[in-house]
């Protein structure tokens, strides 16, 4: 079996379900030791389980990632606990659907608070230690921060955020030995990033179907293949690239 991760320390978040899930599956069966961070206690200790059948050494935090202080403590304790730190996968999410003027206060915090800001203060907060580790961050971004989409205009918002965040970042660190990249991903499914979501009355479904695209979701274990490529040293060469896995959505 391939253990390409074989003493890296990964921390992921969002891997109660879907694509972190996968993702921090996928980083065990290769060999990393794994720091698994979501706000969905159940699901994570579910993960955590699944995990260490692999042998792998795995730490769990059930925390809401909506503050600086949450995420600085995230770090610290990962590197506290397994002495460093090698790949951050910024993947716990949220989307709402509604139209433009219906945003709630609510939601609007929310979102921008758990896709955007959350990032880029993990980043902040790993960032040292990944510069000693020759490391590197795999953020998430989505195909909807490549082309308009309806009634998701707050988390389309949040995502673009991310992608100009991911190059950045790459180009501030350009001369430091370590990499910032993102995955794309398109519609998922088995995924429950939508838990919470309902579709608003009176909408155009046409609108928002033009998101789905042509070729059926993609699995989480085929986006998250993606995720350990751009977290391997099979990928030195990729720094400041978004990766598209959307099923060719985005090539129109």
């Amino acid at each position: 079996m391939n253990q390409r991760f074989n003493d890296k320390v990964v921390l992921v978040t969002g891997a109660g379900s879907g694509l972190a899930k996968a993702a921090a599956l996928g980083f065990a069966e290769q060999g990393a030791s794994l720091c698994l961070v979501d706000i969905d206690a159940q699901g994570l200790e579910k993960t955590r389980q699944e995990i260490e059948t692999h042998g792998a050494n795995v730490m769990a935090l059930t925390r809401d990632l909506g503050s600086r202080d949450a995420c600085h403590d995230t770090v610290a304790k990962t590197v506290e606990h397994f002495g460093r730190l090698d790949v951050l996968c910024n993947i716990a999410g949220i989307v709402r659907m509604h139209p433009v003027t219906e945003v709630s206060q609510q939601d609007w915090d929310l979102l921008t608070a758990i896709n955007m800001a959350a990032p880029f203060w993990l980043s902040q907060a790993a960032i040292p230690h990944l510069i000693e580790s020759n490391g590197n961050i795999v953020n998430c971004a989505s195909q909807s921060s490549q082309k308009g989409c309806a009634y998701i205009v707050p988390y389309s918002m949040t995502k673009g955020a991310i992608v100009l965040m991911t190059k950045s970042m790459a180009m501030e660190y350009i001369n430091a030995p370590i990499r910032i990249n993102a995955v794309s991903p398109g519609t998922m499914a088995n995924t429950n990033m939508s838990t919470g979501m309902s579709i608003p009355e009176g909408i155009d479904p046409s609108l928002f179907m033009r998101y789905g695209g042509i070729r059926p979701a993609s699995e989480p274990d085929e986006v998250a293949s993606v995720i350990l490529f751009l977290a391997s040293d099979a990928a030195r060469a990729v720094h400041g690239a978004i990766y598209c896995a959307d099923g060719g959505t985005t090539a129109d």
